[in-house]
This record gives C-alpha cells, sequence and structure tokens, in this order.
C-alpha cells in the first residue's frame, strides 16, 4: 500500500536529523515506498469546501547539510483528494493559530486521515487532558491570581510555575520555600499569557529523573529517562538535559494502562507522558511529541515503524 503524505511541520531546512521525530518519521514513511510532501501551517486554505495548502513533494536522507531534496516547485494541493495521511507535526506553542489549523484539518474527516486526530488534539492540551489523571499527579494549582498561587506556595514550599501552554520546557520557574520573586514572576506571567497559570510542588525526585514515554495507539512503545543538566532543575533535552536507556516501574504501568484506552478511542495515535520519578505524571503531549529518536538509540527499536504500522491499520 502506497500513501501519500503530507507532513505539516517546521521548516525542514532548520530540522534536527540527529533527533528530529517528524524527520524521522518521514525517513521512515519513505522507506515504506510512501510520497511525501512538505508544507508550512500558514499556507492552509478553505475555500468552497476544500482544504488546500502550497507543498512540495521530497525526498530525505540522513546527511547532514543535504538531509533533503525538493522533487519540483510548490503546487496548491487538495488535502483530501491528493493526499491520504496528513502529519500534523509542526511546533507548539499550542494558541489560537495552533488551534485554527486544527479546526481547518478536522474538516477532512471522513477523506483524509489527520494524525493525531485534530479534533482531539484542540480537546487535549497537554497540560490540561492531564488533569482527567489527576490520581497519578502531583498536588496541581492551575490559577491566575496571586493570592491562590501564593496560598499554595505557603502550604507545598519550592514550587514550580509554568505557562499553561507551554513547550520544550521553556519559561519554566522554580520559586524557592521562601517565595522571593513569586509576585514578580507573577506578574510577568499574568502580562505574558492571558490564560491561567499551573503551579506545582518542586519535586526532587527530578533527580532521578523525568521519563518520556511513548504510547502508540495506546500500547506502551518505548521510553528514555532525562536528567537535567548541570546547573538546571529542568529536564528537557532541548533545555540541555541528558537521557539515559531505562525500563517503566509498576506505577508507570498504572498510568499507561489508565489512560491508553481512551488515548486509542481519541484517534491520539503518537503520544508522549512525562513521569516524574517512576511516579508523577506531569504532562500528556498530543501536539507534536518528540523523544523517539533517542527511544530508538538507545532500545535498538524502530518507533516510526510502529508508528505507520498503526497508521496503515486505520480504516480509509
Amino acid at each position: 500500500m502506497t500513501l501519500r503524505v503530507a507532513v505539516q511541520m517546521d521548516p525542514i531546512e532548520t530540522v534536527n536529523i540527529d533527533g528530529d521525530s517528524s524527520f524521522a518519521l518521514m525517513l521512515s514513511a519513505q522507506a515504506r515506498g510512501h510520497r511525501v510532501w512538505h508544507y508550512d501551517v500558514s499556507t492552509l486554505a478553505y475555500e468552497d469546501g476544500r482544504i488546500t495548502a502550497w507543498a512540495r513533494l521530497l525526498t530525505v536522507q540522513r546527511v547532514a547539510g543535504a538531509h533533503f531534496e525538493w522533487q519540483g516547485e510548490a503546487s496548491k494541493i487538495d488535502l483530501a483528494k491528493d493526499i491520504d495521511v496528513v502529519l500534523m507535526r509542526q511546533d507548539p506553542p499550542f494558541h489560537l493559530g495552533y488551534i485554527s489549523a486544527a479546526m481547518l484539518l478536522d474538516r477532512l474527516k471522513g477523506e483524509t486521515l489527520v494524525v493525531n486526530d485534530p479534533r482531539e488534539v484542540i480537546n487535549a492540551p497537554e497540560k490540561m487532558f492531564v488533569l482527567d489523571y489527576a490520581q497519578f499527579m502531583p498536588p496541581t494549582l492551575v490559577a491566575r491570581q496571586l493570592e491562590d498561587i501564593r496560598a499554595f506556595q505557603r502550604k507545598h514550599g519550592a514550587v514550580v510555575v509554568k505557562p499553561l501552554h507551554g513547550n520544550g520546557g521553556k519559561a519554566i520557574f522554580r520559586i524557592e520555600a521562601d517565595g522571593t520573586n513569586l509576585s514578580a514572576l507573577s506578574e510577568v506571567f499574568n502580562q505574558t499569557w492571558p490564560e491561567p497559570h499551573m503551579v506545582q510542588p518542586f519535586l526532587p525526585e527530578v533527580a532521578e529523573g523525568d521519563k518520556r514515554i511513548v504510547l502508540i495507539d495506546g500500547e506502551f512503545a518505548g521510553a528514555i529517562n532525562r536528567f537535567p543538566g548541570e546547573g538546571e532543575f529542568r529536564s528537557n533535552l532541548a533545555q540541555g538535559g541528558h537521557a539515559e536507556a531505562t525500563t517503566l516501574t509498576a506505577r508507570e504501568e498504572e498510568i499507561c494502562a489508565a489512560m491508553g484506552p481512551e488515548l486509542k478511542r481519541r484517534g491520539l495515535v503518537f503520544v508522549g507522558i512525562d513521569v516524574i520519578g517512576g511516579k508523577y505524571l506531569t504532562e500528556i503531549n498530543v501536539t507534536s511529541p518528540t523523544g523517539i529518536v533517542a527511544i530508538d538509540r538507545f532500545n535498538g527499536t524502530d518507533t516510526p515503524a510502529l508508528i505507520w504500522d498503526a497508521i496503515e491499520r486505520k480504516p480509509e
């Protein structure tokens, strides 16, 4: 079965071919004989019931400095008639632009498979969807009012404050137990973001790792354990953290079993969840999950192939 695949992602010229999950998915698709197009989300358009984008056919290879080659000029393609699968892989943040693009792609339902399901991506922002599984989370406050945040901080001591729709470990701040700078940080957050913010106790268990666990169609597929870099408390690889091979704890297996059926029901094919210290669930990443290249490097697995197996099993 040959599929026509359109990848909605950031500029292909700037990807890190040694770690980018979207690039790994493109390589895997190409290896299966699928034809791959690339387009920027800004070119999405709706007219008379048609969803179109300006896309270019390309080939990819894992060669630094020559990792892609365009096959012809950009042309306007009909994402229903010309494409079988759309991978929605542009990086967050999850803002109105992201939501608007997802709502356009949702109009392809019944004609073109979009991964992950765009309507469910809208319904499952990382730090909100996770609240459905609060029994596995650390104590959590979602609020904007300084008095609420200060009361939570006094109750729990050192806390971490982060944007509700942030990504990649950006703008995550640790406030010490004495609460110094909490009011100033609250002012900055309130001026920068219109939504509430997420506040959680600082978890010393982060020294034991912040595990990225990948589920495919609701089933466990692999994991890596990420550790903060020197002078950091954030373990994101994009923020200088490093990764090690790992296995799941009994608690993590319980978390995966609890959410797996719901992920599958929602059409969330490729999901990455984050668990600190083997027991505290902090995020469910559905917008543009990452980590599969590192997982495969440590475990000798082929996670992109598992994702394509799941996609190919989906009904037309």
